[in-house]
Parts: C-alpha cells; structure tokens; sequence
C-alpha cells in the first residue's frame, strides 16, 4: 500500500504572484519551497537571476529553486519513482470541465463545513481551463443552484434566460413548427468555456491547485493491490521520431487517495479503467453509443439577434436512416451558436458531417438569421447517448468517474451539464467520507441512485434507442413516452449496434455529392479548422495509434472507402499516393480537434486517441480575435491579487507568454487585434495609465509553439533588440520565418530552453483588448 508522506492540516494559502517575483507561474503554498515543476533530479531549472535581461534588478534573489532547496525536506510532499517527480494529494482530478471543478469545489466545501483539510490537484490537457470546453449551452441551472447559491451575487456569467424555444422539422425547403419537446424555462443560453473559467477561479479561491496544460496519460496502480493510486502526465519535448530534445521534461507523477476522473466524452483513462475492471458489466451491461457535434460562434446582425432564443431542428440535411438534428441558440452581443449533431451509428460510409454542417447553413429558414454576419469560431466533440442503459459501475478501487466520461447525458433535453456537475458533487461528498470515516466509493454510486440525475435519466431511457429504426418510427416512439407513458413505460429498450460495427460495406450506398463551400456562410475545413485556434507542436509523437498499420489500405479503403477521411471533422486523416502512386493513410495529427470520433467510429476500431503533449489542441472561446496572448480585461486590485483574482488569466508553466515590467509596477497582460493591414509587431504594456509610452517598454518571452498560434497577415516583426540562440545574430527587425527557425520549439518550462527575449516598445499595431 502506498504510504503518503505527512502535509500540514492547515489549508494552503492563496498565491500572490505579485508577491512571488512577478511569475505568474502557480508555485505551492508559500509556507513551503515545493514546487509543481521541479526537474527529475531535485535540482532547479536553472532558471535566470536577477542579473538576466528578462528580470529587472531586483526582482529576483539571488537563486531560485523550483523545488526544495538541496538538503531541505522539511513539509516536503514530493518523492521520486522512476525519474519522475511524484507529488502527493488525499484527491486528484482529471480534467478541468463542469464535473471535475464541481467536485474540486464541492470537496473544499465540506472542508470548511467540517473544519478539515483535503488537498485537491486537478489537471487540464488544455493550456487553459476553458480552452477545450465548446461554447454555447443551454444550461439548467439546478445543480449550480445546490453547488453555489450565491452565484447570482458572485458574478457567474449566466445571464441571458431563454426567451423562446422553437421545435422544427427540417425538409429541403420547408420548415415545419412542432410542438417543443423541451422544457427551458427558468434556462439561460451561456458560453460554458466561461461559466467553467469562472468555475476555476473560485475553485482557486477555495485553496484548489489547478495545473492547465498537462495531459493525464498514464495510470498508476499499486502492485499489490490493484488499486488505482493516481495518475502520471506524459513526458514533454520528446520528438516525433522518439529521441528527447533539448528541452525534454519528465512527466510527473500525481498521487492520491482518491482519484477523480473527469475527462468528458470518451475520456483515454476511463475507457481504460472501465475496459479493466468491467465497469459496464457491473453497471446496466449495454454498450455506449455516441454522437459528433459540429458547432460555430456567428456574430450576426443586431436586427436578426434575438438574445434567449432557442432553436432545434431534426430531418434535413440528415437522410430519414441517420439520428441527429440542429440547434441555434442566441448568446448576448449578437452573438449566436448554431450547429449539428449527427449520430455515429450511421450506415453511409459517404457521409460527411462536416459537409453536412456546411449544407444545414444554407437552409432557407436558418440561412436569413447568418446572412450578414461573421464566424467567430468552430469546434467540434463527441457526446455519449447511450443514457440509463449504457451507464456502466463508475466506481473503481481508489477513485470513480464522473461527468460525461460515465455517460450522464439527457438525450432529449440535450443537457449534460448539471447532470456532471451534481455527479461530481456527489463523488466529492463519497471521497471526503472515504479519506475521514474509512469508508469506500461505493457510497458514490448509491448515491447517484438515489439522486435526481437518476430519476431524470431514467424517464429519458427510451428516446435515444426509439431511433434506431429510423426517424418516423422514433418520434412516434418518442411522443408515447412524453405524452402518454411520461417516461414511465412498463419497458426498457435496447440499443442497437455499437457506433463503429453499424457502418455499412461501400458497395451499398453511392457516393454523395456536396456543394463546394461559397465562402460566406460555408467553408472548407482549412478554413474552419483556423477559428478553432488548434495548435499542437509537430516535432511530436502522433498521439493517434494505429493498432494495426495495415489496416486502413488492407480494409477501412477498400471496403468502405476510406471513412476516416469524412467523419474527422479537421481532416486529419487523408488517403494521399504514395511513390507508387497507391494511396497510403497520412495522419495529420496537429490538426486534432481532440473530439475523439475516430476512436468510436474507425470500422475496426483499429484507431487509438492518446493524449498529446499539453497545452495543444482547440482554444475555444466567445471572442472575435486571434488566440490570446496576454488576457485580462482590466488592471488588478491589490484586494483582488490578494484573493488570488490575478487567475482569471490562466497560469501555465507552458505554452504562456510572460511579460514583465522594467520598473516594479506590476503588468497586466492584454490581448490583441492585428489591425487590416498592420505588421504584427510584438509589444506589451503596463495597465498603469501614468506610465508613459517612452518608460513602457518590456521583455517578451517566445517560443516557435507560441509563435505559430499568432494570426497572419504582414511578414516582418520589428523589435527592439532580439536575443535568440547563438547561431543566429541579434537584429532589429527580422522576417517571420527567420524568426520562427531561431525559436525553440515549446511549449516548454522556463529554463528547459533558450527562450528568445525580445525587448518591445508599444505600438499601434494592437486594437482593443477581450477577454478569454
């Protein structure tokens, strides 16, 4: 059995970076020296002095240890195993989404109700929290409600109720006005990447340490007793051929007595554990079926946006044999989320939902709300369906799964996310029992049954399934159980084939013809896969395992015509010839959306989705510009820096820009807008307005992985001074492409490379600034 090495009881301070030498890198409680990022070995990173250009005198001691000075192991909760840095906590969380925050916050919560101490650790594979969370939800706000009372008061960015909720059947031409299956009152239209940035914040504020931008890849069990005792992240600058790079970093191994999985749709670690021990044996024994949602932020005309209206579709431009439907929901600022949801268990290997997407925008009832209007953004994701039947034991020996990973999806309402919250909240409360009365995780799942997701998901159990036969057949299905059974009926029906054995042999279906995008209401997927601001480093391992190499030319091509190449929504996989003009799969992994529709749908299920190194993947948000490279809206209180707010800008060792001041006065990062037709100069600035633009001069810190997710346009970048590696010379202005060669590669931990440090001047090329 694992033994944990003693903490203090007391709850960790909040962290001030101001007070921490202006780093805005999380560190640990400032009563003690540990640190997050510590090298293998226990020595430091090697990180600059205060004689170093990119600190102004007098910032810095004279050394700075990341980790325990050499000799000190006083309050240390750190240990070694194999060259990995092990750090403990009584709860670790995978994933920073509604589910896992809920019971990072929930577990705080009982802290202060019992008096007690539970140290909590999530990790986020985004490089911030939020980044990986797809905008636009109708949101129910019942388990916020139980979680947060006050969240009204607390500023939660829920504010516009729905207003309206239409129901339509879609055919080619026509739009038919149901009856609306849905209840949305007392429902709010949100951006859920916001509602869980805010959820971060106070999580942080409750004495969470959230660590954004490192993937949980591994988990770790304790030999003897096959318990799970943690998880550890991937190692970071290994190259795409294997070999470690300069700036390669051991993952790190994060132990716990209890470990919480909270990593959304087909989550790698839980399909792992569940495979392992069971789980959906042990719960109601059905397979999971799954769904590709396709979605886009517009911002549409003033006189069209109809803030709180709520819009869903079924039929066209799905045939009568596919399961899916649309939605538009109208957000505040004249901003609108519309997409598509197409069921994976579709028999048409042609089929493209990303085309059909493109094909629903031009419908003659939705194409009048888009017309005149801008794309903001486009994301895509994976959702379980498979509801009560597919719910499998989320309980396992040392943690449990919670949120959308175990499937606690509502089908006919389309919501998930107070269903994960309240599973969250409900495994938070079974874990503080387990770590202080010694009892089990079961009390987790006794709960769940107890509680209203289970009522909920039960009278929602036959919708899903009603549609295996097709549309007509479905919804008279559907109207029994909602009119006359109202989600009582005498029976349970099955689901049909698992997503990937439904998929049809090419030879029975013709190909289908999609209209080339005009540019204006639709795109091709370069063009979207932009707005979806996805970066990954290339010098990487793919992250997506093909079992079996073979496969796709020996079976997914011949047989069904290469599908792989159509239900990835970024057209990461292609078939291109080869030297011999046969065609050979490509994997274009730096284009993953990480929405995990090749390992449900691949005919063999020969592909595997693994976690790539943190910090890439989408960047998603509600803002019209460029990915941020410095975010906050307004300057920082001392009151607010001191009650740990200065996190609303997400901190993470990586893939980060860092800015520091010349003088003491504390810097705000911004974020920016390249005017039409400007260079993209770098520069950065003070939110003090006293400063003036002769004394606002500062240091900027890059990276080549940074530097690839600016926006284009303009090919010089006029800096200052530039110190970059020594085979390249310092200069005054350089080409993008010079500069980008000079870089390191990132993302990486400060000191793990040569960074390049350019010294900037403000400049005209910034227009207003935005928020995450």
């Amino acid at each position: 059995m694992l033994r944990f090495l003693s903490r203090s009881s007391k709850s960790r301070p909040t962290k001030d970076f101001t007070s921490r030498f202006q780093n805005p890198i999380k560190t640990l409680s400032q009563k003690s020296t540990n640190s997050r990022f510590s090298a293998a070995n226990g020595s430091d990173f090697g990180l600059p002095t205060s004689k170093d250009p990119v600190f102004p005198s007098g910032l810095l001691p004279k050394r700075v240890f990341w980790g325990n000075p050499i000799g000190n192991s006083n309050g240390s909760t750190r240990g070694f195993s194999t060259g990995r840095e092990v750090l403990n906590y009584d709860v670790v969380i995978v994933g920073a989404g509604p589910a896992g925050l809920a019971a990072a916050i929930r577990l705080k919560q009982i802290c202060r109700e019992r008096n007690s101490d539970v140290s909590v650790c999530v990790v986020e594979k985004g490089a911030e929290v939020g980044a990986h969370i797809i905008s636009g939800n109708v949101f129910e706000p019942r388990a916020l409600d139980e979680l947060i009372p006050q969240w009204r008061e607390e500023g939660a960015p829920v504010e516009i109720p729905v207003s309206a909720d239409k129901f339509w059947f879609l055919t080619k031409n026509r739009s038919i006005s149901l009856p609306s299956p849905f209840d949305n009152r007392g429902n709010y239209v949100i951006s859920l990447s916001q509602l869980v940035r805010w959820m971060g914040t106070k999580a942080e504020e409750l004495g969470v340490e959230i660590y954004p931008g490192f993937s949980a890849s591994e988990i770790l069990f304790d030999a003897a007793s096959d318990k799970v005792v943690g998880i550890a992240t991937n190692d970071m600058g290994v190259a795409k051929d294997g070999s470690q790079k300069e700036s390669f970093q051991r993952g790190v191994e994060l132990k716990g007595h209890v470990t919480l999985l909270a990593e959304g749709c087909r989550g790698s670690l839980s399909e792992k554990i569940i495979r392992h021990h069971k789980l959906r044996e042990k719960g109601h024994g059905q397979h999971q079926t799954y769904a590709l949602g396709l979605k886009e932020v517009w911002e549409i005309e003033e006189s069209k946006h109809q803030p709180g209206f709520v819009l869903h579709t079924l039929g066209w431009p799905l045939d009568s044999k596919t399961y899916g439907g649309s939605f538009m929901y109208h957000m505040k600022d004249k901003q609108v989320s519309i997409g598509l949801v197409v069921a994976l268990n579709y028999h048409n290997p042609f089929l493209n939902p990303f085309e059909e997407f493109q094909k629903l925008k031009h419908h003659p009832a939705i194409r009048p709300f888009l017309e005149g209007g801008t794309v903001l953004q486009y994301g895509a994701r994976t959702l379980n369906e498979g509801g009560f039947q597919s719910i499998p034991n989320p309980v396992f020996p040392g943690g449990a799964i919670i949120g959308c990973s175990a499937g606690f999806l509502n089908v006919p309402k389309i919501k998930g996310t107070h269903t994960a919250m309240k599973s969250g909240m409900l495994a938070a409360e079974a874990a503080f029992s387990a770590l202080h009365e010694g009892s089990d995780m079961e009390m987790y799942w006794d709960s769940l049954k107890k509680s209203w997701i289970w009522e909920e998901l039960y009278k929602a159990r036959n919708y899903r399934p009603a549609f295996e036969h097709g549309l007509l057949p479905g919804l008279a299905i559907s109207a029994c159980e909602r009119y006359f059974f109202r989600g009582r009926s005498p029976y349970t029906l099955k689901h049909g084939k698992p997503d990937h054995e439904a998929t049809d042999a090419a030879s029975l279906h013709k190909p289908i013809q999609y209209p080339k995008p005009d540019g204006v209401l639709s795109f091709d997927v370069p063009t979207s896969l932009y707005r979806s601001n996805t970066n990954h480093d290339h010098d990487q391992p793919v992250h997506l395992h093909l079992k079996d190499p073979t496969v796709p030319e020996r079976v997914n091509l011949p047989i069904f015509a290469g599908p792989e190449s159509r239900y990835c929504p970024a057209r990461v996989y292609e078939y291109v010839p080869d030297e011999e003009g046969a065609s050979k799969l490509q994997i274009n992994a730096q284009n993953c959306l990480h929405c995990k529709a090749c390992d449900i749908k691949d005919p063999k299920q020969n592909i595997e989705w693994t976690t790539p190194e943190g910090g890439g993947g989408p960047g998603y948000s509600l803002i019209s510009r460029a990915p941020p490279l410095f975010s906050t809206e307004k300057p920082i209180s001392q009151r607010e820096r001191e009650r740990g707010r200065e996190n609303r800008w997400r901190k993470s060792a990586r893939n980060r820009y860092f800015c520091y001041s010349s003088s003491s006065s504390p810097v705000v990062p911004l974020s920016f807008r390249p005017r039409t037709g400007s260079s993209p100069t770098s520069s950065c600035r003070t939110t003090r307005s006293s400063v003036s633009k002769s004394e606002s001069r500062k240091t900027l810190t890059l990276t080549r992985h940074n530097l690839d997710r600016l926006p284009p346009g303009g090919d010089r970048l006029s800096l200052t001074r530039l110190q970059i590696p020594s085979r390249c010379s310092s200069r005054s202005s350089t080409t993008w492409g010079d500069l980008r060669d000079s870089l390191p590669p990132g993302p990486s931990l400060p000191g793990s490379s040569s960074p390049v440090m350019a010294e900037c001047r403000l400049s005209q090329s910034f227009g207003s600034r935005g928020t995450p």
